[in-house]
């Protein structure tokens, strides 16, 4: 699997890039992000201290955000922001002469934008957690200077962070003066279609030097007023005479040290930096909290130790072994996942963000992707998929207010949430192809309830949580199914309910043309879905406790009749139909045909069809066009049997047939404008046009490695396609479904991934492997005190006690 020019080198476990290239650099900084769960800070260079259109520094920490007003092109815009935090990198430095004192001028500071570059080479290290950056600078004197910097975000101790940079001098003897600080005038400005938009989020700022020459920052997101601290600790190990200078500035605090080199010798600077913020819990003050931490904090060896420490008991809890560049791809994509939604997320009020921790597109929001993400965490982490399902439980009362301002009972959870629930979607937002800034009618994507109902009860199938499911995950499920029941309008003439005015996964179809109301009506993956939300809350309901249910009941203020109209609408939702295939909504099927082949000869990557048309004075509203699987998103979800189960208990026959014709139609139709697409069609294409399926796997892999969307990367990694390319491995091929009492099984490999090892989490079995060698897929099962794996495949069904195996046979394809 060749990758295009720029994504890195990838070896088993590292992901290189040779040469410094400034028009590559923001996208190494996203890839090259360094997280804990906690806070992230992107690949960027510790001498870059300013954004200059080369490089953007960014710290992120998960669940800070904040709302801004602006005004633009004559409209109020108000925007709720994950914030960028003061920049604890900055670490420059610059040869003198031994007599600088003499008044000899220091040289200028030494970068690889204003040096002479002799090598450069930028490693991150996927097993240690770490990012090394290798280079030889010539000064304009011809001095070469040999720089190693070695940078970690704890995993350890989610609050620290250290830099450490050696520096050997070739051929010369001198001084480096090294300026270390911390920079509070930071800005979200990483977006440039949000550049117009208000972007400073901090005030209030204080510096200061602290006992130890600690360096400290303290300041307050404007708003939501969440205080954010950051103390530093900068020495020369085994330099007790090489004393910091300190200055404090309004927004920033810096110190200087004269480090003397002598030819050949490595001398090294020790940077270490602690942040906190008032979310954080046990503390009474952040500034206390990081400065305490920053001046107690261990030397960078035991620090570097532990850290590495922490990623190796992760590595072990999500262990994937597949072979070639496939599998160095894969890593890096778990690798980003565990940066972003690690163990110690589990201690925070935060949901998952889209773009993970790694840059600020999408502002942070939190969308539908855990829907990809939480079945790959299930198996593995499973307290971290549990408190993510908290952050939505947090905010059910915001979503039955925002129910309720619809006129309807249940919840209504937003298509981008943030701090506190509300909906975050913007009600504008910026074409850039045609400058032109447009209604934006995507909260109206209401399904994303039915992905926080799917995610609960998947996560109870897989782990067994009965406390989680009959608690809170009851009071999720059961008020997004009373959400749908209040939603449903009879439509006489059809003898069935309907959805009127949502918008779908393909985002792309947001009204029917010259329609003077946003909206379409039916949409397949809308109603299907919301189906099986009413039929899951219904078992759900009847499984209860007697007096859990009358508890739920009393406390939904749940009238007797309700269950009987999720009943009726589990089994008369409509469902589109033409041509003999799924509709994606009812009437796309009369839309206009697009010409795709001129379209592509035309503009060449048509991925953001809807912004091409709308420059033209058109709108993908007229074409049978999709940006990404949307009907189609019902076999991601449901396996075949379960998808044919549904349909029929809807009244529809359904066979592969039908799904294989549905499968062709759409896809003919699809312009893959979002990393999932590719994704999508890859799983589903694996079980209905295997020769079909790894060219999607291929650019799903590819997606953020390559930056497949043309410049999306640099502002964030995709974490649902990052998270979905191992889920692709983990439950896509291997047929992995857990439903009760009983683990199901139905490898379907691709010659491109045919070989795989992975360990898996069910219920209170830790690490059962799944191998697939050689045509055949072997199971073990770990020795514990635990009952039998109920095991479901090839049309039988096994126990494997603890510490037993079992051995499936594949058959030829």
């Amino acid at each position: 699997m060749s990758a295009p020019a720029g994504p890195g080198e990838a070896g088993r476990w590292t992901w290189a890039y040779e040469g410094y290239d400034p028009a590559q650099e923001r996208l190494r900084e996203a890839l090259c992000t360094l997280g804990n769960g906690v806070f992230a800070t992107r690949g960027a260079a510790p001498e870059a201290a300013e954004t200059d259109g080369v490089h953007y520094p960014g710290t992120y920490a998960a669940g800070v955000y904040n709302r801004l007003t602006s005004h633009v092109d004559g409209h109020t815009v108000e925007n709720e922001d994950m914030v960028n935090l003061p920049n604890w990198l900055p670490l420059r430095f610059r040869l003198t002469a031994w007599d600088a004192g003499a008044g000899t001028p220091p040289g200028p500071w030494l970068t690889p934008d204003t040096a002479r570059v002799l090598s450069y080479r930028q490693t991150l290290d996927l097993h240690a957690g770490t990012l090394v950056r290798r280079m030889r600078l010539a000064d304009p004197e011809g001095r070469v200077l040999r720089v190693t910097q070695t940078r970690l975000v704890s995993m350890d101790d989610p609050h620290l962070a250290a830099l450490r940079t050696e520096f050997t001098a070739e051929g010369f003897g001198g001084e480096l003066e090294v300026e270390s600080g911390l920079d509070g005038d930071v800005r979200n400005s990483g977006v440039a279609r949000y550049r117009l938009l208000d972007s400073r989020h901090l005030t209030s700022w204080r510096t200061g030097t602290a006992r130890r020459s600690v360096l400290w920052l303290d300041c307050r997101t404007s708003h939501s007023a969440v205080r954010v601290s950051l103390a530093a600790r900068t020495r020369v190990p085994g330099a007790r005479s090489v004393v910091p200078r300190s200055r404090s500035g309004e927004r920033a605090a810096v110190q200087w040290l004269r480090v003397p080199l002598t030819d050949g010798a490595t001398v090294a600077v020790d940077k270490t930096v602690a942040l906190h913020t008032s979310h954080d819990a046990a503390i009474s003050d952040p500034l206390h909290a990081a400065v305490d931490r920053a001046r107690r904090a261990a030397d960078f060896g035991r620090l570097l130790a532990a850290h590495r420490d922490a990623w190796q008991h992760l590595w072990e809890r999500a262990e994937l072994e597949v072979p070639g560049e496939a599998g160095a791809i894969l890593r890096l994509h778990l690798f980003h996942v565990l940066q972003t939604v690690s163990p110690h997320t589990a201690q925070l009020d935060a949901g998952v963000p889209a773009r993970g921790l790694h840059g600020e597109a999408y502002r942070g929001h939190v969308f539908w992707d855990e829907l990809f993400v939480l079945p790959y965490l299930n198996l593995h982490f499973p307290e971290v998929s549990r408190a993510l399902l908290g952050y939505r439980h947090r905010r059910l009362d915001r979503a039955r207010l925002a129910a309720a301002d619809l006129g309807r009972r249940g919840a209504r959870y937003p298509w981008q949430s943030g701090s506190d629930g509300r909906e975050e979607t913007q009600t504008l937002h910026l074409n850039p192809r045609s400058g032109h800034w447009l209604p934006d009618h995507s909260r109206l994507q209401h399904h994303v309830g039915s992905a926080v109902a799917y995610n609960v009860w998947t996560y109870a199938q897989v782990t067994g949580d009965l406390e989680f499911l009959h608690g809170a995950g009851a009071e999720m499920l059961l008020q997004v199914a009373r959400f749908w029941a209040d939603s449903a309008e009879w439509d006489g003439d059809l003898r069935r309910w309907r959805i009127r005015g949502v918008v779908g996964p393909d985002e792309y179809h947001d009204a029917y043309p010259d329609a003077e109301r946003p909206g379409v009506d039916d949409n397949a993956y809308t109603n299907v879905t919301a189906a099986w939300v009413l039929g899951r809350a219904l078992e759900l309901y009847g499984d209860l406790p007697a007096q859990r249910r009358e508890e739920l009941a009393d406390h939904l203020a749940l009238a007797p009749d309700e269950p009987e109209r999720w009943e009726e609408l589990s089994r008369r939702l409509h469902v589109p139909w033409h041509h003999g295939v799924i509709s994606q909504f009812e009437g796309y099927g009369d839309l206009a045909e697009l010409d795709w082949a001129g379209y592509r000869a035309r503009y060449g990557d048509i991925r953001r069809l809807d912004r091409i048309l709308e420059a033209e004075g058109d709108t993908v509203n007229r074409y049978q066009a999709s940006k990404q699987a949307d009907a189609l998103m019902l076999g991601y979800l449901f396996p075949a049997g379960r998808l044919a189960a549904l349909l029929h208990r809807l009244g529809y026959p359904f066979d592969e047939d039908i799904w294989r014709a549905t499968v062709e139609y759409h896809l003919r139709r699809t312009s893959h404008g979002s990393t999932l697409s590719s994704l999508v069609h890859g799983w589903i294409l694996a079980r209905t046009h295997r020769a079909e399926s790894w060219e999607y796997c291929r650019e799903a892999l590819l997606g953020d490695v390559a930056d497949v969307q043309g410049g999306t990367t640099p502002e964030g990694i995709h974490l649902g396609a990052m998270a979905g390319t191992l889920d692709l491995v983990q439950r896509g091929l291997t047929g992995l479904d857990a439903e009760g009492d009983t683990l199901r099984l139905d490898p379907a490999p691709l010659p491109q991934l045919s070989e795989f090892d992975l360990s898996v989490r069910y219920r209170g079995h830790w690490g059962i492997r799944l191998r697939l060698e050689g045509g055949r897929l072997h199971i073990g099962v770990p020795v514990s005190s635990q009952a039998p794996v109920r095991l479901e495949l090839g049309g039988r069904t096994v126990a494997v006690p603890p510490g037993g195996a079992y051995i499936m046979d594949l058959p030829d394809t």
